[in-house]
């Protein structure tokens, strides 16, 4: 986005304060934006019509009326009609949470809380004008691919290509993101892309699996502890908040988090700071917050198990990642990329896969979407012994039941490759009648290499030969 687009026009400052209004426009002239003030509702309503201002930072309380905020939601309803375009930033005591969620529900684009960190607030600034610019016209892959790195995502169907086109107008901000969709839709990867096409790219990116942290170990494993702070703190350690410093933090499971653990990650994110166990010193992060979930959170709040607060305070801009059901014609894609990568893993390079396998592939539901799907054709590449694949080869009549769905390989995508391979050895040996050269020749594996897999495996061979 260009950066002098984004800086045009006024930002106006609305608070009955003097002091906050002068704060907020010398911060504003020295990060080279021009502002203007309001002191009251009345005013604020007559600037938006004549200045024509390209955001707004908004106090949720005037003096006259009381401290109840209802003034400051009644102006920005009002704002709203307006001017609907132009992004609201509210200003809002540590206390009115409650009230700066219900300003988010009226259409305001993020809030601060007093006192707010002047770093924080500029980026909150740069990223909403970014935002609240025009969108940008539909476009290709091929257009995208030309100005994103976005090699590792495989995808033609227009479903996909929106998600990569909203993924390219949020990266160059600092703007909160979360991913959602059904497991293996590729969230991971797209986080990545995020990372890999923003300003951050030469920092450090750290991937958080919230659901696999004890909740005991959330406070140490996040910010860190000091030596001594519990019984088995032999030595400091840093958190995944200072590791990720200057860089991108990936919340992964985002859902999975309980309650205590989310007001204490509510906190770092607002105020960035946070202290690690153990020690009384304040340390402050500049993180780039991307997380993802395959639970539906706003029915989570509904139910109170998930912070309304926090969800608010990570939704800035929400990318919903498409089932593989819904871009069936990205399947072939997809297969034949990870042919490739299987290909090259185990020697096979001239595997390919038949036109009527392809087509049979796209028909399936995939309730595992890209992963299972992944897992499927290395399966296939290693259960056959095939270089050309047919639609047999994707379904392993030792693995589904007796009549199997028609929507989805059953049992394909349960196994570990420890459990292929003790397929693959008990096939061949029941091919070859037991006889281990032939066997391990069938495996491209010498004698000792396949006695050796018996053993782990602990195969019972009966006059092997």
């Amino acid at each position: 986005m260009n950066s002098e687009r984004i800086q045009t026009g006024p930002i106006l400052i609305v608070d009955d304060d003097p002091s906050v209004t002068a704060s907020l426009s010398l911060l504003l002239k020295q990060a080279g934006f021009a502002s203007v003030t309001a002191s009251s509702p009345d005013e604020a309503i007559r600037r938006v019509g004549r200045e024509r201002v390209k955001l707004i930072i908004q106090d949720m309380n005037f003096t006259r009326q009381g401290s109840g905020g209802e003034e400051g939601l009644k102006l920005l309803g009002r704002i709203r009609e307006l001017a609907p375009g132009v992004p609201v930033i509210l200003i809002t005591a540590w206390g009115s949470i409650e009230l700066a969620v219900r300003g988010i529900k009226a259409g305001a684009s993020d809030f601060v809380t007093k006192p707010w960190n002047n770093t924080h607030l500029l980026q909150l600034i740069r990223t909403s004008l970014s935002l609240a610019a025009e969108a940008a016209e539909e476009t290709s892959r091929e257009a995208l691919d030309e100005q994103y790195d976005f090699s590792d995502i495989v995808g033609q169907h227009p479903a996909m290509v929106r998600v990569l086109s909203r993924v390219a107008r949020v990266c160059a901000t600092d703007a909160p993101v979360l991913l959602l969709g059904e497991s293996g839709t590729g969230k991971e990867l797209i986080a990545d892309a995020i990372h890999r096409n923003s300003r951050r790219q030469a920092e450090s990116q750290v991937k958080v699996n919230l659901g696999g942290i004890p909740a005991a170990l959330f406070e140490s494993e996040m910010f860190g502890h000091v030596r001594g702070a519990f019984t088995d703190a032999k030595s400091d350690r840093e958190g995944r908040f200072a590791l990720a410093d200057g860089g991108t933090i990936f919340l992964d499971e985002l859902g999975d988090l309980d309650k205590a653990a989310q007001v204490k990650l509510l906190r770092v994110l607002q105020d960035r700071t946070f202290q690690p166990v153990g020690s009384s010193a304040t340390r402050t992060t500049d993180v780039r917050v991307v997380s993802a979930t395959n639970r539906d959170l706003t029915r989570m709040v509904k139910e109170e198990t998930f912070r309304e607060d926090l969800l608010y305070r990570l939704n800035l801009i929400t990318i919903r990642l498409p089932p593989l059901r819904e871009r069936a014609s990205d399947v072939r894609l997809l297969a034949q990329q990870h042919l490739r990568r299987v290909a090259e893993l185990y020697g096979a390079d001239d595997v390919t896969i038949e036109e009527e396998a392809c087509q049979w592939l796209a028909s399936l539901d995939w309730p595992g979407n890209v992963r299972q799907l992944c897992q499927t054709v290395e399966r296939a590449v290693l259960m056959s012994g095939r270089r050309r694949l047919r639609q047999e080869d994707f379904i392993d009549p030792d693995l589904v039941e007796e009549t199997p769905p028609q929507t989805s390989p059953t049992g394909l995508f349960e196994l570990t490759l420890d459990q292929v391979e003790k397929l693959m050895i008990e096939k061949s040996l029941s091919r070859h009648e037991n006889n281990i050269s032939r066997a391990a020749g069938d495996l491209g594996l010498s004698r000792a290499a396949l006695y050796r897999r018996i053993e782990k495996h602990d195969i019972e061979v009966q006059g092997d030969r």
